[in-house]
């Protein structure tokens, strides 16, 4: 039996999504988020999973919620 797991490339591709929809740069959400710019690239390049906290400071930034930035992970690796 297969045990289901977080794709953190699935991840970073929505948040990068997000990201872009909002016309955001990079270091522009990095900074509304505080977060380092190069966290959040390691974050959207799949290399690093965001902590709960991590992604509530970017859903934020952004201007939704966490759990639009949730369902559309959970859609995409369905």
């Amino acid at each position: 039996m297969c045990e289901p797991t977080l794709d953190p490339v699935v991840v970073g591709e929505v948040i990068a999504d997000f990201r872009r929809s909002h016309k955001m740069s990079q270091e522009v959400l990095s900074g509304l988020s505080a977060i380092g710019r190069t966290h959040l690239s390691a974050i959207e390049r799949g290399m690093r999973k965001p902590t709960l906290e991590t992604l509530y400071k970017i859903s934020q930034a952004l201007g939704v919620k966490m759990s639009e930035i949730v369902i559309e992970i959970e859609n995409r690796l369905l």
